[in-house]
């Protein structure tokens, strides 16, 4: 990673993820799990039934990354946070599982409870489109209240005790930029010679071999008709989102783009 404006930018790669599993704590509290490398891969077993340690039914862990070029966000030279969803082990998901937890004020929140990093690095690398509503929405209502209430490692009951109101969630976003921070997607296409272009056009395996090549797992490509618009990073989990072990996986399918003809558009704006 470099430091940039007492951010990090996530330009410069850490090793391949392929290479075994990571466990990169997001910071403001602990679970009480045992140590991961003991505890069972979610996934693993046909159990539904989530608990503190044991993330499920949602063991499909997703990092989704956006390319906006439509209406332009994020740094020119980076994709942006789109969220961390739980899919089920089956590709299937919930949404929005405990209404009593839809938070509002994120940005305060993550202040009040020492996040401000978190909070910068947010501003500048997660981001709404414009014609959507505020980056708060985004984070209230897409990514926490519809994805984040549903970890069930993440219940309130699973926090230490004495935590402060909406310290999963502090959690929960603490973790989501720590992991997008290990998943630069630009500088690993650039690494491999594919730059963003209006005219170049790339085949789906061309673009999936670059990143496994520098990931050492393959993702899924989201296409808007044939441009690029996400790409999505896929994780199984030893133990708790807020300090557990995340194991990439190759994408289970292929994601939305076609087989040819995909563009890589680039952004215009200033960094």
């Amino acid at each position: 990673m470099v430091v940039l404006n007492g951010l990090l930018r996530p330009a410069v790669a850490a090793a391949s993820l392929g290479a075994g599993s990571f466990n990169k704590r997001a910071g403001s509290i602990s679970s009480d799990c045992a140590a991961a490398s003991t505890l069972p891969l979610s996934c693993s077993t046909d159990s539904s039934q989530g608990t503190c340690c044991f993330e499920a039914p949602g063991g499909l862990i997703l990092q989704t990354q956006f390319w906006d070029t439509s209406t332009e966000t994020g740094p020119t030279d980076s994709f942006t946070i789109h969220g961390l969803w739980p899919d089920n082990c089956d590709g299937t998901f919930e949404e929005s599982c405990d209404p009593s937890r839809d938070y509002t004020g994120i940005s305060s929140l993550l202040t009040e409870q020492g996040a401000t990093s978190t909070l910068d690095f947010m501003n500048q690398f997660w981001l709404n489109d414009p014609d959507d509503g505020s980056n708060e929405e985004l984070w209230e209502v897409n990514e926490w209240a519809e994805h984040g209430t549903c970890y069930s490692t993440l219940e309130v009951n699973c926090l230490p005790s004495g935590s402060p109101q909406g310290a999963e969630a502090v959690a929960f976003f603490e973790q989501v930029v720590t992991i997008f921070q290990t998943l630069p997607t630009y500088t690993w296409l650039t690494n491999q010679g594919i730059t963003p272009d209006s005219s170049t056009t790339h085949t789906y395996t061309a673009l999936t071999d670059a990143l496994q090549a520098e990931a050492g797992v393959i993702p899924a490509l989201q296409c808007d008709g044939s441009d690029l618009s996400e790409v999505y990073w896929y994780f199984n989990l030893r133990g708790s989102i807020i300090d557990g072990e995340f194991e990439p996986i190759d994408a289970p399918s292929k994601g939305s783009c076609s087989s040819s003809g995909i563009k890589w558009l680039p952004k215009t704006i200033k960094n």
